[in-house]
């Protein structure tokens, strides 16, 4: 067998010193090597094969955004306790629970060691660590001080994904809601209500307007149950297809979240609070204002936001005051125009800065937790109107049956 650039899984059985049987796993690059290294260890081989790849093998696991906040978290505490950046990664990468993580990081560790730096090093994996992230640490360590910026970088990670997390709860909760209470009704509806329409067609009485019309409903859902589910399944899809492709569509719809009832408005405080967690983390660095921008633009986390904030770049690029083209896109509120304002003058954009995300993160946060308890009385009334209401159109006829009979 040739030689594979991988390590194969090989099972052997062979005869040891006083001939008895014996047999084993191992791995190697070649069936040689594994008869080699079987002669070695003074076993009389008998037979060598490649162990088949199991059918369902289990799924990679993913890099998700929290794997990257915790790894800067833990590369930040480590500088900062004196130990050597390529010993940090050894350390953190052969640590880590998710095994692509781990391999991710044992990778960067290699690319510093053959002469890159720790920006180079992450660049080169840009689905990972964006630009911004990029830029701080490449600034750092311009500036000799990486482990102070990798600890910014951490704390931004952290206050950004406990903001996604608010943001995700709350429009999770509504959306769960509405698909909970339709399962419920379609299968009342389908498996449920035609019991009762046997039953009552059995009496041969006259039915109540209420009940005959959800009798005619489980009627239209028995027989059509399947365009439902395709029209369903096509919207979603559909959905899912111009998120993906279309520019214009992903702008009317981050345009329409905003305008929701409560949701939008939480949907506003958090780019609000993404803008100033982001910009406040790239001054404090000492990134250029109109290079910082672009990079705080993307953090936003919605298309009308982002396009305010390039037009602010352009803006502040051709010489305008920064406090002027903020007032000009009027989404943002007169408290963080005149923030940053103070900001500007005493030399204290960032802290200006940190203090407006910190009121904003606070306020999406009481926002989430206001939004769900009033769902939860949202959640009884609309599944005690459709579930109460079929079993009241169920159980009107038996109610004058027995009326009828007393």
């Amino acid at each position: 067998m040739a030689e594979s650039k991988e390590q194969l899984d090989f099972t052997w059985k062979g005869k040891d010193k006083s001939g008895k049987v014996i047999t084993g796993e191992m791995s190697a690059y070649s069936d040689t090597i594994v008869r080699a290294e079987l002669r070695r260890q003074n076993v009389r081989v008998i037979a060598v094969k490649k162990k088949p790849k199991p059918l369902f093998t289990k799924a990679k696991a993913q890099i998700t955004t929290k794997d990257i906040a915790i790894f800067a978290r833990q590369l930040a505490t480590m500088l900062e306790s004196g130990v050597p950046l390529v010993q940090a990664f050894d350390i953190v990468g052969k640590g880590h629970d998710n095994p692509s993580m781990s391999e991710m990081l044992l990778a960067i560790k290699l690319d510093i060691e053959g002469g890159d730096t720790l920006a180079q090093a992450l660049q080169k994996r840009p689905i990972y660590f964006d630009e911004l992230f990029c830029n701080l640490v490449d600034a750092g360590e311009q500036a000799g001080v990486l482990e102070g910026l990798l600890d910014k970088i951490a704390t931004y990670k952290e206050k950004s994904e406990s903001i996604k997390a608010k943001v995700k709860k709350a429009l999770t909760y509504p959306i769960a809601v509405i698909v909970v209470a339709f399962i419920v009704t379609a299968i009342l509806l389908i498996f449920v209500v035609p019991v009762f329409k046997d039953l009552f067609d059995s009496f041969g009485a006259e039915l109540p307007a209420f009940t005959l019309w959800v009798m005619g409903l489980s009627d239209w859902m028995v027989a059509y149950w399947y365009y439902i589910v395709g029209t369903v399944v096509a919207t979603v899809y559909t959905f899912g297809y111009f998120k993906k492709r279309s520019k214009k569509f992903n702008y009317f719809l981050d345009r329409t979240m905003l305008k929701l009832p409560i949701v939008g408005i939480i949907l506003h405080k958090s780019a609000i609070a993404r803008f100033a967690r982001t910009l406040s983390t790239m001054s404090a660095a000492g990134v250029p204002l109109v290079e910082a921008l672009e990079s705080v633009a993307g953090a936003c986390g919605n298309i009308v936001y982002y396009q305010a904030v390039m037009q602010m770049r352009e803006d502040v690029s051709t010489g305008q005051s920064m406090q002027y083209s903020m007032v000009q896109t009027k989404l943002f509120p007169h408290m963080v125009v005149q923030m940053l304002a103070i900001g500007e003058e005493s030399g204290s954009i960032d802290k200006m800065l940190d203090k407006v995300a910190d009121f904003y993160e606070e306020e999406v946060d009481n926002l989430v937790d206001n939004l769900s308890s009033l769902m939860e009385p949202f959640i009884m009334a609309v599944l005690g109107v459709l579930v109460g209401g079929l079993i009241v159109a169920m159980y009107l006829p038996i109610f004058k049956l027995g009326a009828a009979v007393g």
